[in-house]
């Protein structure tokens, strides 16, 4: 069961991993411990609460949930994404995502936990009929995330200088974002 929770953990935490590269990448040469700490914060925070509201709200609205969480994942990424492409492609690097912007962090730890909704549908599917049961695995599915999210964004900052001279980190980062909204959209439609 705990092995189970585990690589859950590992399966969500990868759209906040692969996010937290791009932050540290565009973080600069200035590595900011408080901004890190932050994101990989709200990331496992909205990775946690995202199960607990799925198995919340299964009883009334199962069926409208499953009907459009994908597309709202979908759109706040591509929306994200496209904004930082167009403005990558204009030579503007401030647009899109900025990881120093409280709004933004927000923004993409909905965006990258919407998919975890569906775990809380599975948990209330799969015979967990009381808040006591979930602790362990919302603890270990938030936790999860926040430890890749740190990994990501120390990989995004350490490598970020070499991938800058060769792309501008918006347009990577935007491909990126819109890319893992794609992945979203085709794994719940197909």
């Amino acid at each position: 069961m705990i092995l189970e929770w585990i690589l859950l953990s590992v399966a969500l935490a990868m759209d906040c991993f692969t996010v937290s590269v791009v932050a540290g990448m565009l973080a600069g040469k200035k590595r900011e411990a408080r901004i890190m700490l932050s994101l990989a914060f709200w990331f496992g925070l909205f990775q946690g609460l995202m199960p607990l509201l799925g198995w919340l709200l299964t009883s009334s609205f199962e069926q409208y949930i499953q009907a459009f969480d994908h597309w709202v994942a979908f759109a706040m990424l591509a929306i994200i994404g496209g904004k930082m492409l167009w403005d990558g492609i204009r030579g503007e690097e401030e647009g899109g995502i900025n990881p120093r912007k409280f709004s933004s962090r927000i923004v993409l730890a909905v965006a990258t936990s919407i998919d975890a909704l569906a775990v809380g549908i599975s948990f209330a599917c799969n015979g967990y009929d009381s808040l006591p049961m979930l602790w362990a695995p919302i603890g270990i599915i938030g936790l999860g995330s926040f430890i890749f999210s740190v990994g990501g964004y120390l990989i995004g900052h350490r490598f970020g200088a070499a991938v800058n001279k060769k792309i501008r980190p918006s347009i990577m980062g935007g491909l990126i974002l819109i890319g893992i909204g794609i992945k979203i959209l085709i794994e719940h439609l197909g």
